[in-house]
Parts: C-alpha cells; structure tokens; sequence
C-alpha cells in the first residue's frame, strides 16, 4: 500500500482523500492528480491499495477504504484483468468473481461514502475475442450500485465520450510494470477523478443567472422583433441542460437589458423553447448593470454571490461582472455558438454528483412560495395575525435512512441558519450516529405551501445537559418562526428526559450572521463568549415556552467583535477548465510545461530529448549529463514509465537491463540510445550515411563537428 501528500502551493481548501484500487498498476495517476491539486487549490491525499487486490480492499474492515472517512473511493477494473482467458470453463469463472466484487462494492457504497467506479477500456484484442462482455460488465456493476445515493459509475463508452484518447494502449508499459495505458489516457483518467472530487467537495452553486439576446436564443428581441428570435440548435441544448439543471434544485433567472414586456412576448411567441416564464424564480429586465441586477437578485433571494453562476454572449459583459463580483463564476457563451455543447460537457461548475432529493426537485416551487409570503407579509396590515393565519405546521421526526441524505445536504448547502456550519457526509453522519449523537428533522408547511424537509438538529444527551452539535435551517423557511418551534422541541425532548438544560454551541462565520442574531435574542438563556463564536445555556422550561414575536427585536445580550469578510470560495476558475483544460492533451501539455528544463551543460539532441522526458517524470527543474536517474528519485515504476517515454520519443525498445541499472545517467542512457538508433537502421540506409559522410569536404567536416557542440537551449558554452 504506497500513499502521497499532493499539496497545492496557495492552500485554500482542506485536505482531501482519495483512496484508490485498480485491477492494474495505477500510480501513473498521481502526476495528473497534482496537477489538479495545484489548479484548484485542492490538496489531495492519495492512498493506493496493493496491486489488483480489489476484493481485500474492499472488504478489509480495517483496510484502505474502511479509514477514509473524508474523502472519495475510486475504484478501476479492467475486465481482462478478472480472470483467466483460456479455456471453456472462463466466462463462469469470470461471472464468479464478478459477483463477488459486485457484491463487495454494492456493500460499500451502501456505507456511504463518495464511490467512484471506472470500468477501463480492455485491450483490443481481449475485445474482439469476447464480443458482447464489456456490456454485461457494465450492466452486472451498475445494477450492483443502483440506489446508492454516493456512488457514481462511468463505463469505457462514457469515458471516451467525454474525453476521447486517440491512443489508449501501451503495450510496452503492460508488458514491463502492468502499467497498460498511455499517458495521455491516465490524463483522461486522472481528470474525471479530480473533477468528482471537486464536484464533492467545493461549495454547490446555487443559480444561474442568464441573458437573453444572443444567449438564451438567437437574435434580439427589441430590434428583430419578438417573432424575429429563433432558436438554433446549440442555444436549444443549453435551454435543456438549464432546464435538467432545474430539475435537480439549481435555481434559474433572467438578467437583461431589456424591456421586459419584449421578453415576455417573446415567452409567448415561442412556446417551442424548453425554457419559459415559469421555470425562472425571479428576473432583472431592465437597463441597470447586470452587476446590478445579480445583487438585487441575490438581496431577493438571500443567496450568496459566491452561489451566483452567470451566462451571457457578451465579453465586456462577462468581464464587467467579473471585476465587480468576482465571487461570481461569469461564463461566456463560445463564438463561434457550435461550441456550446463541449461548454455544456466541461463546466465542472454544471457537475451533480449527490442524489436529488424530494427538496432539490421542488426548491424553485418554495422559492416562489417563500416570495408570495414575503409578499404577503409586506402588506398585511397586522402582522400578528397574519402569522396567526398561517396554519404553520411544523413537524419534527428522528432521522431515518431515508432522510439521510437530505440532513448531509441541509449540513452541506445550509450557510445563513446554521449554528456550527459543521458539515457531513452521509458515512461521517453514520459513523456519528453510531457514537450517540441524535438527530430530528423539520418538516414545514403552512398556507402558501409544502415546503418539506428544511430543518435539522443534531445532539447529544447527557445527564445534566443536552447538547446540541449543530442545528440548520433552511434561509426559506425564516421569519415565521420556526426557529422557535425547534427550539421548543430540543426545551421538550430534554424536559421529557429529566435534562434541566439545553447547551446551544455557536461558531460565527462569514455568512450566519442571521443565526448569531437568534441566539443574541434568547434573553431566557445565559451566554457566554468563546474562542470564534459563542456557548448558550438554557434551561429546558425556558425553551419550551419561547414564542416568536413578530415586529419585536430584542436587544442583543453579548457582542460580538467584528469579523473578517468573506473570503470568498477561493477557486473559481471552471470557464478556463472548459476552455484550456478540457480535453486529455491538453492537460499533458500543461503538465509537461510545468517543468521545464534547465542545465548549465552542452548536450548533444539525444541528451536534451532524454533529459527533458527526466525533468517531467521526476518533476524537476534541473539535470545534468551525469546525474543518476535513481539518485534524483527514480525507482521502478517510474523507471518503466521512462522505458515508454524513450520508445514513445525515439523509437527504441530498451532492455529492462537498461533502465533499471544502479548507474545509469543522462549521458550513458542517451549513449546506448544512440547507438540503439544507429543498429536498428536498415543496410540500405547505413550505406546512405556512409557514403554521405565519405562525400563531404574536410571543411564541412570541421563545420559539422563544430555545429554540434554548440550549446542548445538552456545549456551554456
């Protein structure tokens, strides 16, 4: 089992997990996994189980993925590498041990925790010989993970899909080290795996604020016309990404300069677009800046601008919005427009790697209702009795499997109603619940509406105290005092148990400040300040009987020292990905341009070719003729991948003598390359540089000798 630290330079996310287990040897990954980890800030801990022991791995109770609590399983199997391939008896014993691991992996997403599982492409060969095989494969797997909310799939055919490697195989690393892929291919591999941990880790997006001339269809509606609009192809796939999008609870609205009655017309007269009026929570049509508009909608909604995703054809618009909120991710819709659908493929920011849940599918809905009570509320001439005339029902119940997912997504997207802002998988809510912490839900509806699970709160009982972990509401269900009933609930529950008290724990962040404003409220409770926030403690009868007052704010009891601003959600760079970095060559050239060779010394071309493919395998900066491989940090399989490498770059297949010799340097490796390429010429083309050499001059001779020892890039006379 080999483990490594990629740590980014600029750390500004936690430290993240990856345990990894492959039917093949899968270091080659770790250089594309620091790239990534470098990109986004992200620093990877990456852990390898031992070579093809998938099974072990997986149901080790104290092995690799048993320990990763915070992190990601990735999981590649090569159906080649299952079993033996000989005889009629095979494909049984295949199925055998396809069921086993199905059966192994079906119990650990069951667990879970983040499961990601990529079924690699088999050779050519394997293929042709086994027709059909790969598919009952991926269906035997996807039916073994079907209804794990944290387990992911991607099979051969998705893979190459979204990021197609002309040349797969490597037949020569299969052969040496059971590496059997190119570098370009663990490029593609390495991507999709730190894209879903992105997707897992980085804090949601939770709008997507569009234009609409030129962006959500073709032409302009105030000077073509409403009927003169139209919608090409492309801007029709962006319309029904948007609208998938919706269905999974993103949030979607309308910034444009425009009059709105020619938006709206324009609605009307298209009835063919997948998008219409209804599927937009709230819209700025008017001729304000949309750095304008997308603060007003963010007021609106109580949504941060670090949430905001805007999409608009215009550059200066994009870069306008950029500059003055660059918390917002501004993506700009790709002229020529044929480009939209690789943007749709490779905006990691577009990426819903958790299971929808119930909420998800009717957030937009309760956006709508939380506006009609607000609205409502505005213009009640008593607002006492307009609460009064709510019918809010408040339900609370004990979590259940089926809820779990949900409270780790209220502990996850839950920023402004959150006492600790502690977040939480489902494993790590799991593997809490087993130590004693209790949890409750709230259900909330009342006369505008359903708005279904929208509160959780997370605690522990002791004998003179419940104390509570963490408690979360969603920003839609405030101001009607909901908070209350929770709190009523905790005063009851301990009450019930002979507890006298109820410890509140608050941590202050930059975004719940209207959770610190609450507990400031509770004059029945004494609070006290500590390291980063505050402690309340309250007496059971005193949470029983609070009521919510509207209209009344109570002076605050403590406060609190000002805090810093926010420091928004440090990487926001997924525009660039989709542009720069969305395809497997290009993420090597970047790799390779990382490290660039430098050396003081004269090489000869073999030299500098050979030190360059050095520089990039060690990750270094510098190498000289005589430098050791293995003393500058190479070891066996990095000496397998520089046997690739040369044949790759020179046509020549070393022997493992070769490379894996104690004393092997720069110029003696780039010697038995030379005389490798000298050997392998044919007869015809040795007597051609024969009798080229015998034709030239004693001054071209001496010209010839002298052009090669001048210094080449990088070197010095």
């Amino acid at each position: 089992m080999s483990t490594e630290q990629l740590q980014p330079a600029g750390q500004t996310r936690g430290s993240y997990g990856i345990a990894i287990a492959a039917t093949f040897t899968a270091e080659p990954l770790s250089p594309v996994l620091a790239f990534w980890a470098a990109q986004l800030g992200m620093p990877f801990e990456l852990e390898y189980a031992p070579y093809n022991q998938l099974l072990q791995s997986l149901l080790d109770p104290a092995g690799l993925f048993a320990s990763n609590r915070h992190g990601l399983f990735v999981v590649l199997m090569r159906l080649e590498d299952l079993g033996q391939f000989a005889g009629p008896g095979d494909r049984q014993r295949l199925k055998a041990n396809l069921d086993q691991l199905a059966l192994a992996l079906h119990g650990t997403a069951a667990r879970g925790v983040p499961l990601l599982v990529i079924l690699c492409p088999s050779s050519a060969a394997f293929t042709a010989a086994h027709p059909g095989l790969e598919d009952e494969f991926a269906a035997e797997i996807a039916s073994a993970l079907a209804g794990s909310a944290g387990a992911r799939l991607v099979t051969a055919g998705q893979l190459a899909a979204l990021y197609p490697v002309a040349a797969l195989h490597s037949p020569e690393g299969e052969r040496l080290g059971r590496i059997p892929y190119t570098e370009t291919f663990f490029a593609a591999l390495g991507t999709v795996i730190a894209r879903h941990a992105d997707s897992l880790e980085r804090p949601p997006y939770k709008i997507i604020v569009l234009d609409c001339d030129n962006t959500l269809w073709s032409g302009i509606c105030g000077e073509d016309g409403p009927a003169g609009v139209h919608l090409d192809g492309a801007r029709k796939q962006l319309q029904q990404r948007l609208l998938a999008l919706r269905e999974t609870g993103m949030l979607l609205a309308l910034a444009s300069k425009n009059n709105e009655e020619d938006v709206i017309e324009t609605f009307g007269l298209h009835p063919e677009f997948p998008l219409q009026p209804e599927h937009f929570t709230t819209w700025r049509l008017n001729w304000d800046s949309k750095a304008e508009s997308l603060v007003s909608i963010s007021e609106e909604l109580g949504l941060g601008l670090d949430s905001f995703i805007f999409i608009d054809d215009n550059a200066k618009e994009c870069a306008e919005v950029s500059e003055a909120l660059p918390d917002v991710l501004a993506i700009r819709l790709p002229e020529p427009v044929d480009g939209v659908p690789h943007l749709l493929q490779h905006m990691w920011a577009f990426d819903q790697p958790r299971a929808v849940t119930e909420e998800d599918r009717r957030r937009s809905q309760s956006y709508r209702q939380s506006r009609a009570f607000q609205a409502a509320s505005r213009g009640a001439v008593d607002l006492e009795q307009f609460m009064l005339s709510l019918g809010l029902d408040v339900r609370a119940s004990a979590a259940t499997a089926a809820t779990l997912p949900r409270i780790a997504q209220l502990t996850q997207r839950t920023n402004q109603f959150n006492f600790t802002t502690i977040r939480r998988t489902e494993a790590e809510l799991r593997s809490a619940f087993a130590t004693g912490l209790e949890c409750a839900t709230f259900d909330v509806s009342d006369r505008f509406g359903d708005y279904g699970l929208v509160g959780a709160v997370l605690f522990r009982a002791a004998r003179h105290v419940l104390d509570v972990d963490s408690l979360m509401l969603s920003c839609r269900a405030l101001g009607r005092g909901v908070e209350h009933r929770m709190l009523n609930w905790l005063g009851e529950t301990a009450a019930a148990r002979g507890i006298p008290q109820v410890r509140l724990r608050f941590t202050y962040t930059e975004r719940n400040t209207p959770a610190q404003q609450f507990v400031n409220t509770l004059t029945g409770a004494r609070l006290e300040l500590s390291a980063g926030g505050m402690v309340a403690l309250a007496p059971a009868d005193y949470l029983r009987g609070l009521k919510w007052q509207p209209g009344v704010r109570p002076e605050p009891q403590v406060r609190m020292a000002a805090q810093p601003a926010a420091a928004g959600r440090g990487f926001n760079g997924y525009a660039e990905i989709a542009e720069l970095l969305s395809t497997p060559e290009q993420v090597v050239t970047a790799m390779r341009s990382a490290f660039v060779l430098q050396t003081t010394e004269t090489l000869t071309d073999t030299e500098h070719r050979l030190a360059a493919i050095w520089v990039d395998l060690l990750r270094l900066q510098s190498v000289q003729r005589h430098d050791n491989f293995f003393d500058l940090g190479g070891h066996s399989l990095i000496a397998v991948l520089l046997a690739v490498r040369v044949r790759e770059v020179f046509g020549v297949e070393l022997p493992i003598d070769d490379v894996y010799a104690a004393n092997v340097t720069l110029a003696g490796l780039a010697a038995k390359i030379d005389a490798y390429r000298m050997r392998d010429l044919n007869p015809d083309e040795y007597a051609r540089l024969v009798a080229e050499i015998d034709s030239l001059s004693d001054e071209e001779v001496l010209r010839l000798l002298a052009e090669e020892e001048l210094p080449r890039d990088g070197g010095a006379a």
